[in-house]
């Protein structure tokens, strides 16, 4: 995987998607000198899903629209377009659960715990009932970690049981997408190393 993560760009989508990690560091370090550590720590949360794509060798087309969606998450946090934009916190639930998930299955190929989707005898319906499951869990976390923001750093921080619930639910929805999408179409690049 080190490999993966050391191995140069090849062609622009790759350097798109390296551009987009550069944008995310270059973000904390910004909003850590000119906005409030909170604001910081939401980005520099952001920062190991915008690496995972690059280290488990994902297609750049998948990288992109991954590292897109969690900087979009994040800096939506900081600029308060979930106060702001009607239904927003529901369609980033949506988008960033379904590529969270997809990619923690990646994650799971790699590490050999599940059969790659595109090798022989790998039963094409493992990601249509794994990865809802894995968003599910991801949602999950995501909302302990809201709960955790709001009783322990900032009262900004919107939490309400309908809020949790929803979000969750239209998380999960994302995930079988992506789930679908996973067993259907190969997120990862064809030399990526493996480990």
């Amino acid at each position: 995987m080190k490999e993966n993560f050391l191995r140069r760009p090849s062609g622009p989508l790759e350097l798109l998607a390296d551009a987009l990690r550069v944008i995310g560091v270059l973000s904390v370090i910004a909003v850590s000198i000119w906005s409030t550590a909170t604001d910081a720590g939401i980005l520099a949360l952001a920062l190991p899903a915008l690496m995972v794509p690059r280290v488990i060798g994902a297609r750049a087309s998948f990288d992109i629209i991954s590292s897109f969606t969690v900087l979009v998450a994040a800096w939506s946090n900081v600029i308060d377009l979930y106060r702001t934009v009607d239904n927003w916190d529901l369609i980033l639930h949506f988008a960033c659960t379904a590529v969270l998930a997809a990619l923690a299955y990646l994650i799971l190929v790699r590490a050999r715990v599940v059969a790659d989707p595109s090798a022989a005898g790998s039963l094409a319906r493992t990601p249509l009932v794994l990865v809802p499951a894995l968003g599910l869990a991801a949602s999950a976390v995501w909302e302990m970690i809201e709960w955790v923001g709001y009783a322990f750093i900032t009262d900004e921080i919107f939490v309400t049981y309908q809020d949790t619930i929803g979000d969750m639910a239209v998380g999960g929805l994302g995930a079988a997408v992506a789930g679908a999408v996973v067993a259907r179409v190969p997120l990862d690049r064809p030399d990526a190393r493996r480990p």
